[in-house]
């Protein structure tokens, strides 16, 4: 099934990302993850690529097991970061052959001593998009966004600005970056509409189990942390089993206040940890 058909159905979904094994001896223990959260029966998961694309000879088939093995509609991301133009088009027919019909299409982080773009590269991930809709036409594209603007954005109308050029050239829905303030995601809403940007936007929710992860959230991205949760961390965040159960009721609270303002897509980022996954789907048992 194709995720735009879900998020056109007028009713709230959820879905659940993983993320292939770093190495050949974690495949199993990925897998294990995998099959577990599939079990939840979210609407769909979605499986990364890897940074520079290390960890994507998994992707593919992680992808098709789900949908396959599990019955639940996945998605595959691809990015164009580390990838030629023949890396990216052997990776879509594969997809193809896998029967996937859903992919995220993103450019990915710069690694930090690599040389970026080479002449057969892509630059940016509206070229991706369209690439992918010259290949594979039938498709669904997804792709990024960041409810606090992108990094290297000159300034949110630009980055806005990029955002509309990608939908134009074929991306279908939207799943935002992580965020932690709700009012910045119905900022960002009320922008994009205003521009005329009208595809489904999916709202990316990271529950923070542990301490390491926002020094890493800091580090990567800067994304705003309000008083509250810094309270929380604060609070929390030497005491592992408080600081996941906090964590958990954090993302818990912004699932519930974004259903309850007509934000209908949930994406939770849940770092292979189905314990997680199925603690946040029990909480809203009776809203989902």
């Amino acid at each position: 099934m194709k995720i735009t058909q879900l998020l056109q159905e007028d009713k709230v979904t959820l879905s659940l990302e993983v993320f292939p094994p770093k190495k050949d001896i974690a495949v199993e223990q990925v897998s294990r993850s995998v099959r577990e959260i599939a079990a939840l029966q979210p609407d769909f998961m979605s499986v990364t690529y890897g940074a520079g694309g290390g960890t994507s000879a998994y992707t593919v088939q992680i992808a098709k097991d789900i949908k396959a093995e599990y019955n639940v509609p996945s998605m595959a991301h691809l990015t164009c970061v580390s990838s030629t133009k023949e890396t990216v088009k052997k990776q879509l027919e594969c997809m193809q052959e896998a029967g996937i019909e859903n992919v995220l299409a993103l450019r990915g982080d710069i690694p930090a001593d690599a040389e970026f773009p080479l002449p057969d590269q892509f630059h940016y991930a509206v070229e991706l998009v369209r690439y992918i809709k010259q290949i594979a036409p039938e498709m669904c594209i997804g792709g990024a966004c960041y409810p606090e603007g992108h990094p290297e954005a000159v300034s949110k109308a630009q980055d806005i600005q990029h955002i509309k050029e990608k939908v134009d050239a074929g991306c279908e829905f939207l799943t935002t970056q992580m965020f932690f303030d709700n009012n910045i995601m119905y900022n960002f809403l009320y922008r994009i509409r205003e521009k005329g940007i009208t595809v489904p936007v999916v709202a990316g929710i990271m529950p923070v189990t542990n301490i390491s992860q926002i020094k890493r959230i800091c580090s990567m991205s800067g994304t705003y942390l309000p008083a509250r949760f810094k309270a929380i961390v604060d609070r929390f965040g030497d005491n592992p089993a408080a600081m996941k159960q906090a964590g958990i009721a954090y993302a818990t609270e912004q699932i519930i206040d974004l259903i309850a303002n007509h934000v209908n897509g949930i994406h939770v980022y849940s770092m292979n940890k189905p314990d997680v996954a199925a603690q946040i789907k029990n909480n809203l048992s009776e809203i989902l």
